[in-house]
This record gives structure tokens, sequence and C-alpha cells, in this order.
């Protein structure tokens, strides 16, 4: 067994490894994600996963409902720290799991993947408790710079096969496709959609975007037409059109920013840096959409709200069949809007321990005929061109994938560990506070104290002695 596995073991029992090793790995990863671009590009099929939140145990859960790394191919949108007790173990895991299978777990950067944010909600004062300093923090926040901002899936089929339910296959006839499926942790089918095979109505893409605007100035010209999917590049060829049927998913943390309507855009940004306050790289990491229209000052303080029109004409100008994202609560444990153009999901049950609210994964299947996207490189360079088409293809509709929803509630009780208690900060100001205070009186009791009787209570001080009487029927306790 080599000793990145002997680590995996350890934190598989939920055990810290020692610090040297933690630092070894952590500059293992570094060397690894520095290779990655700030869009990553995923190979179908893949299981998305949103927060995870150092809640370690339901992270394994989550590995027992949708399969254990190498076997299944994972994505997860960031915010793997803070708040739960095991934010360490949950993200040593999970970068041990990179190092070991890079080609089979991709990790992209959450908004709590920064310094000034794991300093406040848990995680510092987690490795302080665990390691006796901060140098593990540091190793970690310096692995944080190097995550990548999102991720694009290729290759997705636009149909799903049914899991094997009876009642599912039923319902399928010749002109209908599976499109939406909904199991819960016993792998049972709770909830099913289905579409007219091929698509229905072309999609609502606004015309004129000129009333789209951003709090923001923004000077970008719309090309008119775009290449590769992702690329938002002019071109003869039509990238994820150019087959006919599935564009790309892109997945990011939190949502759009004002200041990208291209994917290029986000490959352009300098991403080894703190999450800054403001700008495009904030904005995806901070962002969430809402029910309005263009964009909205966001609630919590930085990024954006973004409405259906912003998301559609994102979609249309960068070939993208669907935007997945985690970033909020969704008590269901995964959430569509906009006709299905964005999904939330949510992979933290009970959140914080007490929010009861149940999880979910998004799994997205192969197409068997490569009929979906055209393949791009881990980075920059590399795609492909595409190839001509007939004026009859160019005319198809980008259709969703086919989506898989694997929902669960929170680990066992009986399978969690006790988690290290925090050790009260202000112990030793309190008992040097009380070691400064003056003697406190002694107290007596003159009398016996009996029922129907008057007692005396003797209070002596250093100065004065004074006796107070007692009622009766009084019953005192010291």
């Amino acid at each position: 067994m080599s000793d990145l596995d002997r680590a995996i073991a350890q934190l598989r029992a939920c055990r810290p490894i020692p610090e040297p090793e933690v630092r070894e790995l952590c500059y293992k990863a570094r060397e690894l994600l520095i290779e990655e671009g700030n869009v990553v590009s995923v190979d179908a099929p893949v299981t998305i996963c949103g927060d995870i939140h150092g809640q370690f145990h339901d992270l394994m859960e989550l590995f027992r409902v949708g399969g254990d790394v190498p076997d299944t191919n994972y994505l997860f949108m960031g915010d793997f720290v803070d708040r739960g007790f095991y934010s360490l173990e949950s993200f040593l895991l999970l970068l041990c799991l990179k190092v070991r299978y890079p080609d089979r777990i991709t990790l992209i950067r959450g908004n709590h993947e920064s310094r000034q944010i794991t300093t406040v909600y848990g995680f510092y004062d987690e490795c302080i408790r665990k390691y006796g300093n901060a140098n593990v923090w540091r190793y970690c926040c310096e692995v944080f710079d190097y995550l990548a901002l999102g991720a694009l899936v290729l290759g997705a089929s636009s149909e799903l096969e049914p899991s094997g339910s009876s009642q599912s296959n039923s319902l399928l006839n010749g002109d209908e496709e599976l499109e939406i499926e909904v199991l819960n942790a016993a792998r049972e089918v709770t909830y099913t959609s289905h579409r007219k095979r091929g698509g229905g109505s072309s999609q609502d893409i606004p015309s004129d975007i000129s009333d789209i605007l951003p709090p923001r100035d923004i000077s970008s010209s719309a090309p008119s037409r775009p290449g590769p999917a992702g690329t938002g590049a002019t071109s003869d060829s039509l990238g994820s059109l150019s087959s006919g049927t599935t564009g790309a998913v892109l997945c990011v943390h939190g949502g759009l920013s004002p200041l990208i309507d291209t994917v290029d855009k986000i490959r352009l940004i300098d991403r080894k840096q703190e999450v800054p306050h403001e700008g495009p790289m904030c904005d995806l990491l901070w962002s969430d959409p809402d029910e309005i229209e263009g964009w909205g000052l966001s609630p919590r303080g930085a990024g954006f709200l973004f409405g259906a029109d912003i998301v559609k004409h994102f979609s249309y100008k960068n070939d993208l069949s669907l935007i997945a994202r985690a970033h909020q609560l969704v008590m269901e444990g995964f959430k569509e809007m906009f006709d299905g153009g964005i999904v939330t999901v949510w992979s933290a049950p009970n959140y914080c321990y007490r929010c009861g609210n149940v999880a979910a994964i998004l799994e997205l299947s192969e197409d068997a005929g490569n009929g979906g996207t055209i393949a791009q490189s881990n980075g920059e360079y590399g795609r492909s061109a595409g190839t001509m088409l007939r004026n009859d293809q160019m005319e198809k509709q980008i259709l969703g994938p086919g989506r898989r929803y694997r929902v669960f509630d929170a680990a066992a009780q009986d399978t969690r560990g006790m988690p290290a208690k925090k050790p009260v900060a202000d112990y030793f100001l309190v008992r040097y506070f009380l070691l400064t205070l003056p003697k406190p009186p002694r107290i007596e009791l003159g009398n016996s104290i009996k029922k129907k009787t008057t007692s005396k209570l003797t209070i002596r001080n250093s100065d004065t002695t004074s006796q107070i009487p007692l009622k009766k029927k009084t019953r005192t306790t010291l």
C-alpha cells in the first residue's frame, strides 16, 4: 500500500493525517491543479455534487448512494469546508482522491474556499484545534487558490435510460424519451418527466439584449454565431450543434457575472489569488438566480442576482444546454429554474445538523452515439473545430441533458463519531477572574430548619456579622 492509499484509508476512518503528510499532499495537489485551466473539461458520464460543508459522514453517505471513487466520475462544485465538524477530513479526503485519481474527480472552487471566510465559519478554528497551529490551514488555503472556477461537461446524453422501474418503462412510447428521473436512497423511482423525442418548441431567445442592463458598465459585442460549445467564439462550426442534440453543461459554484458573457472570458481570469470582494471571479462564486429580469443587487453583499433572460441569453450564446450550480440551501436537495435552464444542487443533508433538508446529486449519462458535444482539452488548447453541416442540420435545437437526481438523507446517527469538542477559549481568563475576586462570605445556618419553626441565617464577613431571621414554613437550600 502506498503512502497515498494509506492516507486515504486513514481519512476514510475520519482520522486526520500528520501535518508533514498534509504539506506533501497539498504540494502534489498544487502541481496537479496548476495544469488545469480555469474551466475544466469533463467527459460524461459524471455525477455532479453541491456543497459538502465539512459533513464528513454525509459525504460517506454520498459515496454510498452515488458510487465510490474511482468507479464513479465525480464533479464537486465547491464549499468543502466550514460549518460542519469535519471540514479538515472532508477536504483532505477529496484532495487525496484527486491526487490518486486525477481523471475521476474534479474539484472547483466555492466562496468558502477563501482565507477570509474560513477564519469566520469554522475551518481555521478546526485546524488550530486538531493540529495546535495554523500551518495546515495555510497549506489548504494555498490549494484553494489553484482550484478551477468552473467545469464544462461534454458528451452528455439528452435521453435517460430508465433505471429498471416497470412504471417508468410503461409510461414511455415511441414518441417520448425520459428526461428527468428522481430516485431516493433506496434506488426507488419517486418522480419521472418525459418529453417528445427530439425536443419540443424552440427556446425563447431574447431578440434584443440591449434591455438587459447589468449594474456595471460592460462594452462587448455579441458574435453572430458561436463556435465550439462553451467558447463563445465566432466561427463557421456550430460547436455542440454539430452533432445535433445536446449542448455542454456549465458547472460553477455560484452563478453568472455581468462582466462575463462567454465561457472564454472565464478562462482569462487570474484565479490564483484570494477571492476578491468584487469582479467576475467574485460573481462566479457568489451570485444567485432569482425570479427577476436582468441583474439585481444580491442580499449577500457580494455577487449579483440574475434572472431567466440572463440565463437564456448566456446559454444560447455559448451553446449550453444547462447551467449547474450549488451555493444555496435547497430543502428538496435540488431545484430547477427557468424552464430547466439552471439547476441548484445541494449535497449537505440536514445542513448544520439542524435544517432538516435532504441532499441530492445529479447524474449525467454518456451519449452512446457520441452525439453530444465536441470534446475539448482540459484547458484552453486543443479544441476541435467541428465539421461542416448541411443547412437542415443547423436548425436543430439544443436539448437539455437527461438528468437523474439521487436524493438521500443524512447519515444514520450511529455511524457518526463524537466530534472533537471545542475547548472554552476564555477558560484561563475566567479562572484568573475568579481567583482575583474577594473572598465570598461564609454562610452558616444558626439553628436547624424545621417546618413551622423560626431560624436565623448568620452571614459573617471579615468586618461584620449579621443575622437574618427566616420566616416560618421556609425551606432553604444551600
